[in-house]
């Protein structure tokens, strides 16, 4: 009996054991609350302290619900309270990191940041790329603002350039000696990019055009070769002199002065010449004085015919017939003020007329050469001494276009030559004059070349 009784507790034991390790089981895999587990707990804690032999009154009460079909030979089990099946232990496991690593209210808050941070970013960018924006554009207008202002600066300072040179250039004018011919006042001052005028130097010692021409240079400011050349156009040279017989080619200004000298020379070598400029004696050496005189190379014969002229225009001038005169025996190098210059020029002894106007170009490139400094520093001088003493026919608007452009003229090569070229014409005597005939063809394609560029 007692024996029994031992068997019997021994199996309500087990059953037990059995029962309580299917409850723990399913307590951890979520599928049972916390609660039941505790109350079995105790319960087991206080029957095994009691040492009874009766389950707890919560298991005999549970049996029919657990379904514990016999006590004798058979292990007790348990139905749960729900259909859940037993989770493998590895299931178990995994579902124990999910609940540690992860929880779907963190997620949940997480996405809910995310959504809220990424528009506040966005908003971020677009505020940052305006305030970006906004400094470009405020550069930009204070670049413009800064041009504005520039191109106002020096367009107020071009206007009052242009109106202070208007009006230096209308006073210096207004010095000159203007006469129109008509016959070529409609004509352009520029041809193809070329200004040509011709100067005029005559023996007169005073304003006019009586004399006679001593001197004759073309005059010629090429944009197309970038240089200002003076052609010395030889006196002596047998031309067509038009409504007149073939004489030389100073004979057409005593025919009829600058207007008739223009014609011949467009007739003969195919050179539009529409403005002249004459000048006399008293013009060219207050010229030279005025740029501070010239330094020259000098033999001693020339030396010698500088004094003789120097004669003829002192007593010209009423002055003493010894004024200005050079050193006898002076060669090389020399200082010469206008009239020294004047009486250097007018030699026609030494080298025949090519030499003549050799030292005529040799006079006039160092005094344009030392112009501009002149201008700066003793323009009165320039301006008294020259103008008044100049005819011409040159208008007033186009003398200032002439100056508008000479910072761009100044930087021009200056060339200097002469009409017929060497090797182009041969000494001849026509009607008892010494004369030079001329192949004016070459001498055509020589002009073109030099002063067109063609």
């Amino acid at each position: 009996m007692d024996n029994n009784k031992r068997l019997e507790g021994e199996e309500i034991q087990k059953g037990l054991e059995s029962f309580l390790d299917q409850e723990l089981d399913l307590s951890l895999a979520g599928s049972r609350d916390g609660n039941d587990y505790k109350n079995n707990q105790a319960e087991l804690d206080l029957s095994l302290a009691n040492n009874v032999s009766q389950p707890p009154k919560s298991a005999q009460r549970k049996r029919p619900e657990q379904g514990i079909r016999s006590t004798q030979g058979t292990r007790l089990t348990s139905r749960p309270a729900s259909n859940n099946k037993p989770v493998p232990k590895k299931k178990q496991d995994a579902k124990k990191k999910t609940v540690e690593t992860s929880s779907p209210k963190k997620e949940k808050v997480k996405k809910q940041k995310t959504k809220k941070e990424k528009p506040i970013k966005e908003q971020n960018r677009k505020v940052k790329g305006k305030k970006a924006k906004q400094k470009r554009n405020d550069k930009t207008k204070q670049k413009k603002n800064r041009f504005v202002k520039f191109i106002t600066i020096l367009s107020i300072l071009f206007l009052v350039g242009f109106a202070g040179l208007y009006i230096l250039v209308g006073s210096v004018y207004s010095k000159m000696n203007y006469k129109e011919i008509e016959s070529v006042s409609r004509e352009s001052m520029k041809e193809d990019g070329v200004i040509n005028v011709l100067l005029i130097g005559n023996d007169s010692r005073s304003e006019g055009e009586d004399g006679r021409s001593d001197a004759m240079i073309l005059v010629s400011i090429s944009d197309k070769t970038k240089t200002i050349t003076m052609t010395s156009l030889l006196r002596d040279m047998y031309v067509e002199i038009p409504g007149h017989d073939g004489n030389r080619l100073n004979a057409a200004y005593s025919y009829g002065g600058p207007e008739l000298l223009m014609e011949t020379i467009e007739y003969n070598f195919d050179i539009p010449v529409h403005r002249y400029a004459l000048v006399n004696f008293q013009a060219f050496a207050n010229l030279v004085d005025a740029v501070g005189g010239v330094d020259l190379e000098l033999t001693n014969d020339e030396v010698q015919y500088v004094n003789g002229y120097l004669m003829e225009y002192n007593q010209l001038e009423g002055r003493d017939l010894a004024t200005d005169f050079l050193d006898p025996s002076l060669s090389g190098m020399i200082h010469l003020n206008g009239p020294q210059a004047l009486a250097y020029t007018r030699n026609r002894y030494i080298g025949t007329d090519f030499g003549r106007t050799e030292r005529q170009r040799k006079v006039l490139g160092e005094v344009f050469g030392k112009l501009p400094g002149a201008v700066v520093t003793n323009g009165g001088e320039v301006i008294d001494g020259l103008f008044p003493n100049l005819t011409t026919n040159l208008e007033q608007g186009e003398c200032f276009n002439i100056a508008l452009n000479g910072w761009k003229i100044v930087g021009y090569d200056m060339v200097q030559q002469a009409v017929p070229v060497e090797g182009t014409y041969s000494n001849a005597n026509i009607r008892g004059m010494a004369v030079l005939e001329v192949d004016f063809e070459t001498n055509k394609a020589f002009l073109q070349e030099t002063l067109y560029g063609n």
